[in-house]
């Protein structure tokens, strides 16, 4: 199920920055208030979807690509999941 798919990537984004990479603040709100959406938009599968999380992911992927790789693959699985269930 794309959903868990989704949710099991969110999880592995949630222990990343744990780790505590060197992110700015604003980097850091930037990535818990997408965090949120795509949590959100989880709970809400079965509503309409919401384009703007998709282009919010796909900003953050650009953002993140060249200092946090690992952060922007994450969140390029997060972009494909959200694809696969129509988002």
């Amino acid at each position: 199920m794309p959903a868990r798919e989704l949710q099991e990537q969110l999880n592995t984004l949630r222990e990343q920055l744990e780790q505590n990479p060197p992110l700015t603040t604003e980097e850091r709100e930037h990535l818990q208030e997408l965090m949120l959406k795509i949590d959100a938009q989880i709970k809400l599968e079965a509503a309409s979807p919401d384009t703007s999380l998709a282009d919010g992911v796909n900003l953050a992927v650009e953002r993140f690509e060249l200092e946090h790789p690992a952060l922007a693959a994450t969140l390029r699985n997060i972009m494909q999941t959200l694809g696969n269930i129509g988002i």
